[in-house]
């Protein structure tokens, strides 16, 4: 702050900001706060001297320029004690390969105002230590051992006072805090030692073996312990879990118990992806899920996710299970019970975007978990690119001040700091139910992998790295040299450690002598097949009667918006009535209302879905003159399941990889994702890739997540017309998941609620539209939804006027095309073609599209794929190798030549374009 600032304010500025100081002196700036806190000092100075005995006139005069001495120096004080809060860990020692921490050139005697002469001048502020007077010296010794020590503290961007203030008490009386017992201490060598052991022991059986080893970074399973045993007193019952693979093999062996033998066979070279169930992956990337006994006699569930190379894309996957675990406990107020725990290595936490998405998740209404702990395993370099190259800010954790998270820089060469932050982290997770960060500084002892040779690229990096004794090397000999530890039990550690990991080799010989697969049945189980087994979801009339008119309600003295009640809800009350006229969001809200009568929960989130894109769903009305909501979907009926529908924040990634997790762990539950438009899934295609697509072949981790994509050609431009059917087509294979592309709000009823009712779970892929939605044509009957109806993959011609066996011409399409092929054949009156829409492309109901196609005997040369989308893009190079299967003749193309984009621009090319090829559909 300048220096004149206070003095040029306007009086009610000034009078403000005292009064605010007055309250809490944390709640105004430092420059604010020095400025009152020396004037206060200074004037009570004043007094007592004046009212001193002896005092006269001519000594009043001498005290006004002593007071003006005492002001300035007051305010130099205060000032370095903000300056110190906000800037320490500026000069904290926290790099281990650095002898030293660096010089912080605003905690300079210089930099604060002072000279060797005040040293010995009497210091007291209300801000620090209660107002205990001291001298400068001490007062500045104990700021730089509170926070220049060999840890930082980031807090003061921290804008709540209550949060911050409760961090500012923590942080400054941590010096009086007893210092851990002998067993404590012990604890951690060990397991510093169990990473280590594991690691050296992988190092020499399995040579030359990818492992992303841990070492440098061991103090990250200390971190870990602490916060395992820290869960039980605060009512901590499990931990869902999410890392990269640097440190993952460690982290499954040591810290989730997984069998050594288990580990071990995945580094030998019997090992083969069948005995994970399915395609398999990688060991460095499988999860695993445990129960571990603490030390207060507890227990507490780890899960570990799954995670691929793309490193970040776990995260709001792990928010999802959490949230989903959190669900089931009924622990959905204090969020207390399941701790969501992510570690990350510094450049992907600095690098990837969708770390910043997933902290924007943390504190809003659908997604919130209670806080996650952010571990960050700070290796000081991302493959071979060191920190100068791979970010803009001074910390790779400055994203968590998005959130205002407070952040703990740790040298990871002190294993008891490192215990320390965790506690702190976990303490402050507990109570304030936010995001907290714990930087471990440390380094990377090898390559980017074992394979690798980091001397390539940083050989001075890579020299220090060499020549360090390791973490647990230099806390063994403090504990020596302390007497916690005498050789003779540091040997018993060492050795009992080392034969563990030699039972894990004798087990595994065992097993394998035995012959077979030695864990047959001990991992997961294969990928689920698929099958066409009718489910029947039809709901009785009477209840989606029932269902239909509770829609329509709203509260005594609610004030509607005469638009909903005068258009919307008529027309759906006049549906109920009649049974007819059921559009896509009455269809939509008959399926959730009775799914949620039957018990069965429903979730669905996305960008403005309360709404709806295109103003359809109105799952929540708002009072007009209050903006009280009332959501009809939540008061059907008494014991109902809970209608949870959340408008999310503009991502695609975060938000689908958060309810595809949910979706892991919430098997009774519909859970729905919808895209604002089709073509915004492509800013989640890591989430699709990884997960949906392959996750179930990879990790054995089936979903049930349905995506609502808009799709359809309306003239909107290459932007908003296409939710790529095509990429989704090429990821399909092995029954993984299901897409659709349908013509009734029927099949779209049915399609919902199967995901529900049956056993067998895979993700349902639902190219959603957005004319139809009010097409007059696209409705159904009542009676389609009701008793004794399902869902149907190929919907047959309906609307021939000829006998089939008349027909010299089939013409295949799905999705919205199908009314325009209907409204061309009518208007032109062609009778000899059949228009057949395949509803679910994958899988393709190969007996079901037998069946339909042998109704036309004369139509077996003439068979037309239709399509509004370019023919590089949409069905047409999935669909034809497969009709041209059961024709045994080659399928003819009608629809938009290849295009590098979408679609057009021009409105008017488009109309041109749709005309063209709905008519080339009956003449090509």
């Amino acid at each position: 702050m300048s220096a004149t600032l206070p003095f040029r304010a306007n009086q009610d500025l000034l009078d403000a900001k005292y009064s605010d100081w007055s309250k809490d002196p944390a709640s105004v700036d430092a420059g604010w706060a020095s400025f009152f806190e020396g004037f206060e000092l200074g004037m009570a100075e004043l007094a007592r001297r004046k009212a001193a005995p002896g005092a006269g006139s001519s000594a009043a005069a001498g005290d006004a320029t002593l007071s003006e001495s005492m002001l300035n120096f007051r305010m130099r004080v205060t000032n370095a004690l903000l300056t110190f809060r906000s800037l320490g860990h500026r000069a904290s020692h926290l790099d281990p390969l650095s002898p030293n921490g660096p010089v912080a050139p605003e905690l300079t005697m210089e930099a604060l105002g002072f000279s060797e002469a005040d040293l010995d001048r009497e210091v007291q502020t209300q801000m620090f230590r209660g107002g205990q007077a001291m001298k400068l010296k001490d007062f500045l010794g104990e700021l730089k051992t509170v926070y220049c020590s060999t840890s930082g503290f980031e807090f003061m961007h921290i804008h709540n006072p209550e949060v911050r203030n409760w961090l500012l008490e923590r942080i400054e009386n941590r010096t009086f805090e007893p210092a851990p017992s002998k067993d404590s201490q012990v604890d951690a060598l060990r397991w510093l030692l169990e990473a280590e052991t594991f690691e050296r022991f992988l190092h020499k059986r399995f040579v030359g073996q990818k492992r992303f080893s841990v070492e440098g970074g061991e103090s990250m399973l200390v971190a870990l312990e602490t916060i395992l045993e820290g869960m039980p007193a605060h009512g901590g019952k499990e931990i869902v879990m999410g890392m990269a693979h640097r440190g993952r093999l460690s982290v499954l062996a040591n810290f989730l118990r997984k069998p050594l033998e288990m580990l071990f066979y995945e580094f030998s070279e019997n090992y083969v992806p069948d005995t994970v169930g399915g395609d398999g992956d990688v060991k460095y990337h499988l999860g695993f899920e445990t129960i571990r006994d603490t030390r207060s006699g507890s227990k507490v569930a780890i899960s570990l996710a799954p995670n691929p190379s793309h490193l970040e894309a776990v995260d709001p996957v792990v928010e999802g299970m959490a949230r989903a675990r959190q669900r089931f406990l009924g622990d959905t107020i204090e969020r207390k019970q399941v701790i969501p725990i992510l570690l990350h290595g510094d450049a992907a936490v600095a690098g990837q975007g969708i770390v910043a998405e997933v902290l924007n998740l943390s504190q809003l209404p659908g997604y919130h978990t209670g806080g996650t702990i952010h571990v960050v395993v700070n290796n000081q370099i991302g493959f071979t690119t060191l920190p100068a190259d791979a970010r803009s800010t001074n910390y790779c954790t400055d994203v968590a001040k998005l959130i205002d998270a407070p952040v703990i820089h740790v040298n990871g060469d002190r294993p008891l700091e490192v215990a320390a932050a965790a506690r702190l982290a976990l303490d402050f997770r507990m109570k304030f139910a936010r995001d907290v960060f714990i930087d471990i500084v440390c380094y990377r002892r090898y390559g980017h992998n074992e394979t690798d040779e980091p001397a390539f690229t940083q050989p001075n990096m890579a020299r220090t790295i060499g020549s360090l004794p390791s973490t647990a090397a230099l806390f063994r000999q403090q504990l020596l040299q302390t007497g916690v530890l005498d050789e003779e039990g540091a040997n018993a550690l060492q050795k009992e450690l080392e034969d563990e990991l030699e039972a894990g080799v004798t087990d595994l010989a065992k097993k394998d002598g035995a012959g077979g697969n030695p864990f047959e049945g001990s991992t997961a189980q294969p990928q689920a097949a698929y099958d066409y087994n009718v489910i029947d979801t039809g709901v009785a009339r009477e209840q989606l009667t029932k269902i239909g008119k509770k829609l329509l309600e709203a509260p005594e003295g609610f004030n509607l918006h005469p638009t909903i009640a005068k258009r919307f809800l008529a027309a759906r009350g006049k549906a109920i009535e009649s049974g007819e006229g059921i559009d896509w969001a009455t269809a939509e809200s008959l399926a959730f209302g009775s799914l949620l009568t039957e018990g069965n929960g429903v979730r669905l989130s996305g960008q403005d879905v309360r709404r709806g894109t295109f103003s359809h769903r109105h799952s929540v009305f708002y009072d007009t003159q209050t903006r009280a909501r009332h959501i009809p979907l939540n008061n059907l009926e008494e014991g109902q399941a809970k209608f949870c529908v959340y408008n999310s924040l503009l991502s695609e990634a975060a938000v689908l990889g958060f309810d595809y997790g949910y979706s892991l762990l919430a098997a009774n539950l519909l859970i729905c994702w919808e895209a604002q438009f089709g073509d915004f899934v492509n800013g989640a295609q890591v989430i699709i890739d990884q997960f949906i697509a392959s996750a179930e072949s990879k990790w054995q981790r089936p979903s049930h997540v349905t995506l609502l994509l808009p799709h359809g050609y309306e003239g909107q431009g290459p932007e908003h017309s296409s939710a790529r059917m095509e990429r989704f087509l090429q990821l399909c294979a092995g029954g993984n998941m299901q897409v659709c592309n349908f013509t009734t709000p029927a099949q779209y009823f049915h399609a919902l609620r199967r995901q529900v009712k049956r056993s067998t779970r895979k993700p349902l892929v639902v190219m959603t539209p957005k004319s139809l939605l009010r097409h007059p044509r696209c409705v159904s009957k009542l009676d389609e939804l009701a008793e004794n109806t399902h869902f149907r993959e190929v919907l047959d011609d309906e609307n021939l006027t000829i006998s089939p066996e008349r027909v010299t011409r089939l013409i295949f399409c799905s999705g919205k095309v199908y009314y325009d092929l209907l409204d061309f054949r009518e208007k032109n009156k062609i009778k000899n073609a059949a228009i057949i829409r395949v509803e679910q492309l994958y899988p393709l109901n190969y007996e079901m599209l037998k069946g339909i196609v042998a109704k036309y005997p004369r139509a077996q040369k003439k068979w037309i794929w239709c399509q509004e989308e370019p023919r590089n893009m949409g069905a047409f190079y999935y669909i034809r190798p497969r009709l041209e299967e059961l024709s045994n003749h080659k399928l003819r193309y009608a629809g938009r030549e290849r295009s590098s984009s979408p679609a057009a621009g021009s409105k008017a090319i488009h109309v041109l374009e749709q005309e063209n090829l709905v008519e080339s559909a009956f003449s090509v």
